[in-house]
């Protein structure tokens, strides 16, 4: 059951991979990054990781798949589109450096002795595993050990932010200075 389980797991992922990567429209491809971000937490489940899919659920369905699909539909305007050259240098560096990754991996997936690994193949079922001992223990270490990282990144996302803001207004500056400037030139015609 647990082969079956992952099985299908793994089939959501590729599907949704392949749903981001190859469909045209950018609202479906974000629709299908959510079920790429879903399978992989449900995985994290299945592999007894329950923080991790319980955050992986939170943050990154919840928060950044919904913010990427609202952006998305606020920004994605039909009229600004440009024609592009279908292959330029940089997609023919970015498609080569990315099939050497994809080799790479499959390389090294293939040569790793998968029966050596224990957490899969004697995992607990699901219903026999106290959470509680796996959260209180990731929550203490990110108040100990982990504290400084933590609050860096915290930081760095602050940053972040708060840059984001900024272009956002900037670009909107810009706009409303252009459209009073070719308000007072159309004024400046009707005298």
């Amino acid at each position: 059951m647990h082969e079956i389980i992952f099985f299908l797991l793994e089939i959501g992922v590729i599907i949704g991979s392949l749903g981001v990567v190859l469909l045209n429209n950018i609202v479906y491809s974000a629709f299908f990054l959510g079920l790429v971000f879903f399978c992989i937490s449900l995985l994290y489940f299945a592999l007894n990781a329950d923080f991790v899919a319980a955050a992986q659920i939170l943050i990154y369905v919840g928060a950044v798949n919904v913010l990427i699909v609202f952006a998305v539909m606020l920004i994605n305007k039909p009229d600004s589109k440009k024609n592009f050259p279908s292959w330029t240098i940089g997609d023919k560096i970015t498609f080569l450096i990315c099939l050497s990754l994809f080799s790479l991996l499959v390389n090294i997936i293939l040569n790793i002795p998968w029966f050596n690994i224990t957490l899969i193949t004697e995992s607990k079922p699901l219903l026999e595993i106290d959470f509680t001992k796996n959260v209180q223990r990731i929550g203490y270490l990110l108040l100990t050990q982990f504290l400084l990282p933590f609050e860096l990144l915290s930081i760095v996302l602050l940053v972040a932010l708060i840059g984001a803001i900024f272009l956002a207004r900037r670009e909107n500056l810009i706009k409303t200075k252009e459209k009073k400037e070719l308000q007072i030139e159309k004024n400046s015609t009707n005298f």
